[in-house]
């Protein structure tokens, strides 16, 4: 039986958190939780908690939901925010809008915020039936975590130990005031389609599949745990290695150290590594195309491209790389002295007064990218082309594209200040500067 005293067990691991942001969608389950975390408001020393609507603008009556909720939070005395979003219309509308209601939550949380969201056991189980029939792997078959990272924060779910009969009792008894989408009767949506049809004629026939699925969510959850900690014990046998400054500012493994690895452990590895650097898990058959041709191509240089980033095998190492890195920087002039944000997320490029180094000369400063046939002769060594440069330094194919030349006016003067040209070296009474590129700036 759901109590506010219960809840607030549910609640401990949160009661650190610097706010308490309430997810308020204006339906039974999230006024339910509305009304009981005032309720312990009133009794125990609780972080501060506001609220947040979003408002999808799906529905005509979507700005008399938001007053509602308005109105409830007044009477309460909780801050709401209402944040409006913009879908365009589609199949992928569900999927739209759950991408911008996360994107809204995470734009208003400070750092160690908390996100709590309404969502129930009868949710879990709607869940699990979706991805069970898209096919899920292990880890969808954990269903929605109670707590995971959001933001700068954590995103926690207090209401999953409960079924939305529990919840409704307390809105009744509590006489609590709630919107009824109508979007959440319409069988055209598949989460709907399996709350009203599917998952009710499961019960019927099996009572004991709702504990049966939410024990196999258990489960998978704990061999996520298990599988985590091994992607860990990998992890770090696979990171060393990187000590070029450029180079180290990537996320890279050692493709040898990745292959000693079984085929399950590698994709295994590989899945971790990208959601631990906040992408998504690459689809399967995709990871094991790619781990077939890191074992079949030799020195070739495989690479898999998934939605916002790509892996890809180069100078013995696997790369993971935001898709920005596929865009090419353009040209542009630098202004002498201080920190020059490059085009294409192509880092900064800072630049020192220094006792030794670049003569500061008048002429036209640009920043430039290879176009091919580049020379320059370093101190004391011959002339010689950037391409070998930049192969015997061990600079990957990917990254050459994007290291920044300094020119003035049509001489190659710097090579991202790691070779410089003889010539242009400063001496006598002129001033003289150093250039650092950082490849990847926070």
């Amino acid at each position: 039986m759901f109590s506010a005293q219960e809840l607030l067990r549910q609640l401990l691991p949160c009661t650190d958190a610097p706010t308490w942001w309430l997810g308020l969608s204006g339906g039974m389950d999230s006024m339910v939780l509305l009304d009981a975390l005032t309720e312990l408001r009133d009794h125990h020393s609780l972080p501060p908690i506001k609220a947040l609507h979003i408002h999808h603008g799906l529905h005509a009556d979507a700005d008399l939901w938001a007053e509602h909720c308005l109105q409830q939070c007044r009477v309460r005395g909780v801050e709401l925010i209402v944040e409006r979003v913009q879908l365009t219309p589609g199949a992928s509308i569900e999927a739209q809008a759950r991408a911008a209601r996360y994107q809204a939550f995470a734009a208003h949380m400070g750092s160690d915020d908390c996100l709590l969201l309404a969502h129930h056991q009868d949710d879990q189980l709607e869940t699990l039936l979706f991805r069970i029939l898209r096919g899920t792997g292990l880890r969808g078959l954990a269903g929605m975590p109670q707590r995971r990272a959001l933001a700068q924060g954590h995103l926690y779910r207090p209401l999953l130990c409960w079924n939305r009969s529990e919840l409704l009792a307390r809105a009744e008894s509590r006489k609590l005031s709630w919107i009824e989408d109508p979007a959440n009767q319409d069988q055209r949506f598949a989460r709907t389609h399996l709350r009203h049809d599917l998952l009710p004629r499961l019960r019927d026939s099996w009572p004991a599949a709702p504990d049966s699925l939410l024990q196999l969510a258990e489960h998978a959850a704990d061999a996520n745990l298990i599988l985590d900690e091994r992607a860990q014990e990998d992890l770090q046998l696979a990171q060393p290695g990187v000590t070029d400054p450029w180079l180290c500012a990537w996320q890279s493994l050692d493709a040898g150290q990745v292959q000693t690895l079984s085929l399950p452990r590698q994709a295994n590895l590989l899945r971790y590594w990208c959601q631990m650097n906040q992408f998504a898990s690459p689809p399967r058959r995709q990871l094991q195309a790619f781990l077939r041709q890191l074992a079949t191509d030799g020195d070739g240089q495989p690479e898999m491209c998934v939605s916002d980033y790509r892996l890809c095998r180069s100078s013995g190492r696997i790369w993971l790389l935001p898709d920005a890195t596929a865009c090419t920087p353009v040209p542009q002039l630098l202004p002498l002295w201080g920190d020059t944000p490059l085009s294409a997320s192509n880092g900064t490029l800072l630049i020192r007064p220094a006792e030794q180094g670049i003569a500061w000369r008048a002429g036209l400063w640009q920043v430039r990218y290879r176009q091919g046939g580049e020379l320059i002769k370093p101190p004391g060594r011959p002339t010689q082309s950037l391409k070998d440069l930049l192969q015997q330094a061990g600079i990957p194919p990917w990254l050459r594209a994007r290291v920044p030349l300094l020119y003035c006016d049509e001489q190659l003067v710097s090579v991202a200040g790691r070779w410089n040209a003889q010539d242009a070296a400063a001496s006598g009474n002129e001033s003289a500067f150093q250039v650092t590129w950082l490849p990847l700036t926070d």
